[in-house]
């Protein structure tokens, strides 16, 4: 006979959607894949004494039965199928309505609340804060203690209106607060009209401040985009020209790291435009030990697709329509 699940009054308070998506990846990490209690403790960096205490709960939620059972919304065949597909340490797929509106928003929220145990790996945690999707998610990341990171430095200068950059500065100064860190900021153009205004810029101190930090980030929030115009950026904003784009588009780009430009293998497209960057180098951004992207939508499918074939992200926080087409795109081996 079935088991009903616990009644109100021996049943933990109600758990949230990522508390669940916890309990169900350990569920499968030891009962589908016989993983033992301190080895997952030490994957997901949690204690032993929290992993037996997630393999209880989920057999009074009954996400374990016979067989693991994931709760409504979540997606751990997917997640674990682009761990194996793409060689990723960890992969996060978020639930979303049909036509991906408030994407954004949806995945910065996820972000903040499931990535608590991938904050490890080094002092200097790097982020691209004028991403929509990082700015939601530093508006939603409660504070968190003894994640041993000291500093939070920008990997890209300014991009868009002067109220993006505000919010930019804003976001950069609430994910630092709220991992106890210092923030540090590259108040520059991220994307300057000629070489000679770079040089100018660099000679300013606080620039080159942050720029050295670049060269020792440990946990990169990697931003990912196509080679065109995205997001509310427009011509003239600190930005490329339609022109630009289209010249590195016609050299094979199809998506940037941080303005960055890249091909569908992954592998970097040497154009001009870098010499007008103010931005963290695919160089110092492969040697950064964890790379995370939080990252959704159609209008980055390609640059997605192409960031994981060049093994420049190791934990993906995505949407479920995305990791689909990233499943799909996978099994072509293209």
């Amino acid at each position: 006979m079935k088991r009903s699940m616990p009644t109100t009054a021996n049943r933990p308070a109600r758990l949230d959607i990522e508390q669940m998506r916890l309990i169900t990846k350990v569920a499968r990490l030891h009962y589908i894949h016989g993983e033992r209690q301190a080895e997952i403790a030490e994957k997901m960096g949690v204690s032993q004494a929290s992993v037996s205490r997630f393999l209880t709960l989920a057999q009074e939620y009954e996400i374990v039965r016979t067989i693991v059972v994931p709760p409504e919304g979540l997606y751990p065949d997917l997640e674990e199928g682009l761990e194996e597909a793409y060689g990723l340490d960890s992969a996060y797929v978020v639930d979303i309505s049909a036509h991906e509106e408030g994407v954004a928003q949806i995945l910065g929220v996820a972000a903040a609340r499931c990535l608590s145990s991938e904050f490890k790996g080094g002092p200097v945690l790097g982020v691209t804060s004028w991403s929509t999707t990082l700015r939601e998610m530093a508006k939603a990341m409660e504070p968190r203690s003894g994640t041993g990171i000291k500093k939070v430095v920008e990997m890209l200068g300014d991009l868009g209106s002067p109220l993006l950059q505000h919010e930019a500065a804003l976001a950069t100064l609430q994910i630092a607060k709220a991992l106890d860190a210092e923030a540090v900021f590259l108040r520059t153009p991220g994307v300057m009209p000629n070489p000679e205004l770079l040089k100018v810029a660099l000679g300013d101190v606080h620039i080159q401040t942050a720029l050295r930090l670049l060269g020792e980030v440990d946990i990169a929030f990697v931003g990912v985009g196509p080679a065109d115009f995205h997001g509310p950026l427009e011509e003239g904003d600190n930005f490329f020209s339609a022109e630009q784009l289209a010249a590195v588009r016609a050299a094979g780009a199809v998506g940037q790291l941080h303005q960055r430009f890249i091909n569908a293998q992954g592998l970097p497209v040497d154009t001009e435009l870098d010499k007008l960057v103010v931005s963290i180098t695919l160089e110092q951004l492969r040697h950064v030990r964890r790379k995370i992207a939080v990252a959704g939508g159609a209008a980055k499918y390609t640059a997605l697709a192409a960031a994981l074939a060049g093994k420049w992200i190791d934990v993906l926080v995505t949407d479920v329509n995305t990791a689909n087409f990233l499943m799909k795109h996978a099994s072509r081996g293209t």
